[in-house]
């Protein structure tokens, strides 16, 4: 009976996490909106943000609040994992589906998207990440502090530099969840329902923690794997649904910058949780994650710089690194 109330709360843990990263999304977008900032900035910075949260939020409650060593590989999985099943996965199958719809007659197979922001985003991953990944292989604990520095000091550059670009008009959005009737909402009641998507998105990754360490005692099955693969297919949904959504509404921009941004979110901030809160002793599992994930970001990087533009179908092959990775662990 244990397995089955497991994995009931795991479930519950989802939802919870997901509903209210749900809240706070849709409130810091229409902050964004509200504020007339950039579309791009919307996109790669309010919605990739809003959405990471569930992974972000993981690793923090693990780590600092944690006990036992299960809660640093809980962890390390939820940072590394991320990176890992938002590049090699999230990224090929938006470009399967723009495929797809256009099979379908809903819209033209071709990216529209101004391509030197999306390689601004791919190339400040690439720079973070990999310095991240050389931090593994170097035990000092000052160059660990120092990189973690650095890592949060790019991404606030990163900020400041989507924020200075061009607003191109007001972006569409679904009603403010707390105030579905309203045109224009308040300040007051988006900070609310921001607040309170917040606190949802704790309680729920404190519960997803708590049941992760159990589930993995019971089948004794390690928490880094648990959380390397299982909690991003989770706590990804967000950047997918709101991804694939826009995708279809032809918003190209935010659809791929609400991946692209996210990379470059959880390559930065919460690879500085992890080099400030553990030892960054990686095992060669995430480590072949974090290779992997600069493999199929560098791809795409390449792409862009050989072509000037993004092949859908060359895109979408990347998924191979997720699934043959999957295989590999399952079967070893």
């Amino acid at each position: 009976m244990a397995i089955p109330y497991y994995l009931a709360l795991l479930l519950a843990s989802v939802v919870m996490t997901l509903g209210g990263c749900a809240l706070f999304t849709n409130g810091i977008e229409w902050l964004g909106k509200r504020l007339k900032v950039p579309e791009g900035a919307v996109g790669s910075i309010f919605a990739a943000v809003g959405t990471t949260l569930p992974e972000t939020s993981i690793p923090i409650i693990a780590i600092f609040f944690g006990t036992g060593h299960e809660r640093v590989q809980v962890g390390l999985g939820a940072i590394l994992g991320a990176p890992f099943m938002i590049s090699t996965l999230v990224l090929p199958i938006l470009a399967g589906l723009l495929m797809l719809y256009a099979r379908l007659g809903k819209r033209t197979a071709v990216f529209h998207v101004d391509y030197r922001e999306v390689r601004i985003d791919l190339g400040f991953f690439l720079v973070a990440y990999g310095v991240a990944m050389g931090c593994a292989f170097i035990s000092s604990r000052a160059i660990h502090y120092l990189a973690a520095g650095l890592l949060v000091a790019s991404y606030m550059a990163y900020m400041l530099l989507k924020f200075s670009g061009e607003t191109r008009g007001h972006l569409a959005l679904e009603p403010l969840i707390f105030s579905r009737q309203s045109a224009n909402p308040s300040y007051t009641k988006i900070g609310l329902q921001g607040a309170v998507g917040l606190v949802g998105l704790v309680i729920g990754a404190h519960l997803f923690v708590t049941v992760a360490k159990a589930i993995s005692a019971e089948l004794d099955v390690s928490p880094l794997l648990l959380t390397l693969l299982i909690a991003p297919l989770a706590t990804e949904l967000p950047e997918m649904s709101n991804s694939f959504l826009w995708l279809y509404q032809r918003k190209d921009t935010l659809a791929v910058g609400n991946v692209t941004g996210a990379m470059v979110f959880q390559g930065t901030f919460p690879v500085s949780l992890g080099l400030l809160g553990t030892e960054w002793a990686l095992a060669p599992s995430a480590l072949a994650t974090m290779g992997l994930a600069l493999v199929a970001v560098g791809f795409s990087f390449g792409q862009l710089l050989w072509g000037g533009h993004w092949r859908p179908w060359l895109l979408s092959g990347i998924a191979l690194l997720y699934v043959g990775y999957t295989l590999y662990l399952y079967g070893s």
